[in-house]
């Protein structure tokens, strides 16, 4: 009982902190604006970006790209020592859901949310370092060259499955993740890539902040 306990505690915390709306509160503290009605609405670092610029956008990635990673950090930080590498595995990937999870349906704001990209790096980084870099290069590369960021995720999701299976073929629970993540953030961008497809996707600028349909 003491053990289920606390790796609901664990998955709880995950999910909490994964929450925290920075791209919300910035916007309400700095602009005294709510982000949830500029722009796409969607409470992501390229709204941010794209509605008050690139400081506060920039600002917002760090601060979803560090709650994902001390999400999983603290699940590192309080597994019980009983536990094989096979079970930290699963506890730490299940973290990392909860956290992005807790970025897409935050209970601060009735559930409503991002994408999740950020925060789901933050805790890639913990989970699978090798492979985060790569990850980095081909979203900045994908979202600089094209000026699409969703299609940067995109790229991104369906590269990660493929890095664990070659980084990590020991640890099967990360293989299998690899595979779900991938899955998830494609059906988050479902929307992005019918609008790809007939052309109808906002490019970001990187000189003057618009209002796009929708991001990522």
């Amino acid at each position: 009982m003491e053990l289920a306990f606390r790796v609901a505690l664990i998955l709880v915390g995950s999910y909490l902190v994964g929450a925290i709306p920075f791209s919300l509160l910035v916007g309400k503290l700095f602009y005294k604006v709510d982000l949830r009605l500029q722009g796409s609405g969607n409470l992501g670092a390229t709204n941010v970006y794209r509605v008050f610029g690139w400081k506060a956008g920039l600002s917002v990635a760090i601060l979803d790209i560090a709650k994902g990673s001390a999400a999983v950090g603290l699940a590192a930080l309080l597994t019980p020592a009983e536990f094989v590498s096979l079970q930290q595995d699963w506890l730490l990937i299940v973290a990392a859901m909860a956290a992005v999870a807790g970025h897409s349906y935050s209970p601060y704001i009735r559930f409503k949310g991002g994408k999740g990209v950020a925060t789901a790096a933050g805790a890639l980084l913990f989970v699978t370092p090798m492979a985060w870099m790569f990850l980095l290069v081909t979203f900045v590369s994908v979202s600089l060259i094209t000026r699409y960021v969703s299609l940067g995720s995109i790229c991104a999701a369906v590269l990660y499955p493929i890095l664990v299976t070659m980084f990590y073929r020991d640890r099967p629970a990360v293989i299998v993740a690899g595979f779900a993540i991938a899955a998830v953030v494609l059906w988050r961008h479902r929307t992005n890539i019918v609008r790809l497809y007939r052309g109808e996707e906002s490019k970001i600028r990187f000189k003057k902040p618009s209002s796009p349909k929708e991001d990522s």
